[in-house]
């Protein structure tokens, strides 16, 4: 019991982090129809943004770790929603009109040239950082084996459902909100009514983007360890998170990180690490199979 408790907890970290990310994919087909193959890659990037922030912050600042985090994160999201909003301008926009395909294509694109921009500028090398933020609480402790949760792990989990409410709040009760959700339902009446559908779409992408950021933050400092390929598959981990939860729908796409989470945790826990990522998407093909909807969403797949 004890060591199930400690993989719950580990499962549900790495679940909110999923969840981040997946919710970018989420607000994007929940606006355009289209999924953005990119969007794990600008995680990567907000990773390595990170690092290179935090370093930065904490010279100047005095070794202060408070400081550091802080002007790590806003330097990040920044940094990271200006890409988003860049893959945007050069990977959809231009083929708006285009085949459905066409954008499919541009985007996976887009993420070769961004894992391979990364790779020549920072180098194919691992970059590790050392843990910053220590200690933690003892939950339980029986047969030898301590539960742990450290101050970390409470940290990633209380910053997700902090944005997952914040960001819910923008979609359903604000006149952003209501812009995306009027361009879901036709862009071209939305156009019509002076809904600057162009603006919409870009600025949706740069939230995602900054989301996505966070959680290259919170992966950097809970794993110390980054390289510029992490983003292709923590994307198509998060991009069936999105199905998983139901594709279009934003709490669905936080449960859907949440179950992968939990599914890699308990599997290496339990089983073979090596076949984690199969027992995840083995989920997927059975969701995909009895559930095509995804969790929470609606035969007709629920939008934002």
């Amino acid at each position: 019991m004890e060591y199930f408790l400690q993989q719950l907890i580990n499962g549900i970290t790495l679940g909110a982090i999923y969840g981040l990310i997946a919710i970018g994919y989420t607000m994007v087909y929940g606006i355009i129809g289209m999924i953005n193959f990119a969007h794990g890659d600008i995680y990567m990037l907000g990773a390595f943004f990170a690092l290179i922030a935090y370093l930065a912050a904490t010279t100047m600042g005095g070794g202060s770790v408070a400081f550091g985090l802080m002007a790590a994160l806003l330097a990040t999201m920044l940094f990271t929603s200006l890409w988003g909003w860049a893959v945007e301008r050069l990977a959809y926009r231009p083929l708006r009109g285009a085949p459905r395909l066409a954008p499919l294509i541009s985007a996976i694109g887009m993420s070769i040239v961004l894992q391979n921009f990364t790779q020549l500028t920072q180098g194919a090398r691992v970059k590790p950082l050392q843990p910053v933020i220590h200690g933690g609480v003892t939950l339980l402790k029986a047969n030898g084996f301590a539960v742990s949760l450290s101050w970390l792990q409470i940290t990633i989990v209380l910053v997700t459902v902090a944005l997952m409410l914040v960001f819910t709040w923008v979609i359903t009760r604000t006149p952003l909100g209501r812009a995306q959700r009027a361009t879901e339902q036709d862009m071209k009446m939305a156009a019509l009514l002076g809904v600057n559908v162009d603006r919409v779409i870009s600025t949706t992408f740069v939230i995602g983007a900054a989301l996505a950021s966070v959680a290259g933050l919170m992966v950097t400092l809970y794993y110390g360890v980054i390289d510029f390929y992490i983003g292709f598959l923590a994307g198509i981990k998060a991009f069936t998170a999105a199905v998983l939860g139901g594709i279009g729908s934003l709490p669905g796409a936080m449960l859907g990180g949440l179950a992968i989470g939990l599914i890699e945790a308990l599997w290496s826990g339990y089983f073979s690490i090596e076949y984690k990522d199969v027992a995840a998407f083995s989920i997927l093909v059975l969701v995909l199979l009895f559930r095509p909807s995804g969790l929470l969403g609606r035969p007709e797949v629920e939008k934002i």
